[in-house]
């Protein structure tokens, strides 16, 4: 029988060590697959990012050479010409846009008791809408008051009466014309202008 001390003998953890040994090195394994997996993706990613930009500043050279070659074909004359048609157009469009409310609202504030509108015939002229006017009245100086009233306005210019006849009733038909200026005055309300007494 063999008589030992095993108390003697040294205790060495090896089965603990080399399972600490083994987790530590799967633990460095996964990371090295994670990082190198990471790597290859942003490398992949990197490269298509590049590809875009080289193509992106070749279409972006591309369109720039394209401007100077659009700038190089236009005309300037005809730039120039086609925004003066424009203004020209918008002018007629803010000429034929006026309201009628406030011519009859000045004809009301102007017409003398006496007098009557039968027609207006408006036209666009180059310096404000020409108007014939068509009235019926009992005398002449009714007719020249109207045409007084409308110059005071400052809304009407070259006020003169082009025709003058009797009718089979005996009242003075007269076709009067002017120069129609909307944005010039303002309608006075509806006050009339009476004929002043004699």
């Amino acid at each position: 029988m063999i008589r030992t001390n095993l108390s003697t003998r040294p205790f060495y953890n090896q089965r603990s060590v080399q399972l600490i040994l083994l987790l530590l090195a799967v633990i460095v394994v996964a990371f090295t697959a994670f990082n190198v997996s990471r790597v290859l993706r942003y490398s992949r990613s990197d490269t298509r990012l590049a590809t875009q930009a080289a193509r992106d500043e070749a279409r972006a050279a591309d369109l720039r050479q394209q401007a100077v070659r659009l700038r190089g074909t236009v005309d300037t004359k005809q730039i120039d010409f086609a925004s003066t048609d424009a203004r020209e157009a918008n002018d007629l469009i803010d000429r034929r846009t006026f309201s009628w409310t406030d011519l009859f609202n000045r004809f009301e504030a102007t017409l003398p008791d006496d007098v009557r509108i039968t027609t207006v015939r408006p036209s666009i002229q180059n310096e404000g809408f020409g108007l014939r006017i068509g009235v019926i009245a009992r005398t002449p100086d009714d007719i020249n008051m109207f045409l007084e009233n409308l110059d005071a306005t400052g809304a009407f210019k070259n006020t003169f009466s082009a025709e003058e006849h009797i009718d089979e009733q005996n009242q003075l038909n007269a076709t009067l014309e002017c120069i129609y200026l909307p944005e010039v005055g303002h309608a006075t309300g509806n006050r009339r202008v009476t004929r002043p007494q004699r």
